[in-house]
């Protein structure tokens, strides 16, 4: 799935990573803990969380994770923002929730890494 897709499915606000909206993601992960994140989130993958701090970007670095979505209206701060810009990850935000988030996009076909 394209992370245009993903932000189109969750009808998602895009914070930066506007040129790489054509990336192909293989499967999605959903998690606060970024423990978890490191031990079993698959590379090349989005990452929906409710976390908000430069750690997730961080993790998402050392896991080769190419999108992050904020679920619940959370909103990156501008430090996030340039973190993720220099390290070429997209952001975005949903007003969706993590359950409903997950589901509407293995509905339209993204498998998690465990599929």
């Amino acid at each position: 799935m394209i992370i245009r897709e993903i932000s189109r499915l969750l009808d998602a606000k895009i914070y930066c990573g506007e040129e790489m909206l054509d990336r192909e993601v293989h499967n999605g992960f959903g998690c606060d803990l970024m423990s978890d994140v490191l031990a079993y989130a698959e590379n090349e993958a989005v990452l929906l969380t409710g976390l908000v701090n430069p750690q997730v970007i961080r993790t998402a670095e050392m896991m080769d994770i190419v999108c992050l979505v904020f679920v619940r209206g959370k909103e990156p701060t501008e430090t996030m923002i340039q973190l993720a810009e220099e390290r070429s990850i997209v952001l975005m935000s949903t007003e969706k929730g993590m359950f409903t988030s997950c589901g509407t996009l293995h509905d339209a076909g993204l498998k998690s890494g465990d599929e």
